[in-house]
């Protein structure tokens, strides 16, 4: 960690299901729970049906939202016909963050063995606003934030990290 100050940001967590209420979400819960504890602010939270245009609808209004900084999105990231947050997702990046996923395989790798090549998980920037897709696991949602995310959504962390990017990320 450096001098740097922490920068509590506003967070907004989306869970893709076709069965879960907020009350049996414990992916979502798990997110909501972590980023809060962290310091971080909850901007938000949904869940939408595995749909694109729903997905779509949903992350659209978030990143138009300059109050939004980052969005976690949990589940729709595998291989079945329903899994949809991947094709909902990458028409709305300005940029994506190929490492986000690589770096969640390899460490998924350690926990699921081979199992992680069903995992799409995926990172991206759209509209100045981070967005962080994971599978609808509670584990992955664990390993994503305790492994990833939380360090780099905290300003202290070197030898870099995304939050001191935000006030960049609309420069042109």
């Amino acid at each position: 960690m450096s001098e740097q100050a922490f920068l509590p940001l506003a967070i907004a967590v989306l869970t893709v299901s076709d069965t879960r209420t907020e009350a049996d979400d414990a992916s979502g819960r798990i997110l909501v729970e972590r980023l809060t504890a962290a310091g971080h602010h909850l901007a938000n939270r949904a869940i939408v049906a595995d749909d694109i245009y729903r997905i779509r609808a949903t992350v659209s209004a978030w990143i138009a939202d300059p109050a939004v900084q980052v969005i976690l999105i949990t589940g729709g990231t595998g291989v079945t016909g329903r899994d949809s947050t991947p094709e909902a997702l990458r028409p709305l990046l300005d940029k994506e963050l190929e490492g986000f996923g690589e770096l969640f395989r390899m460490l998924s790798w350690e926990e699921i063995g081979t199992s992680t090549l069903q995992s799409r998980a995926l990172g991206g920037l759209a509209n100045a606003t981070f967005i962080f897709c994971l599978p609808g696991s509670t584990g992955a949602c664990r390993t994503g934030w305790d492994r990833i995310l939380q360090a780099q959504l905290d300003a202290r962390s070197q030898p870099c990290n995304l939050a001191v990017l935000l006030p960049r990320l609309g420069e042109r």
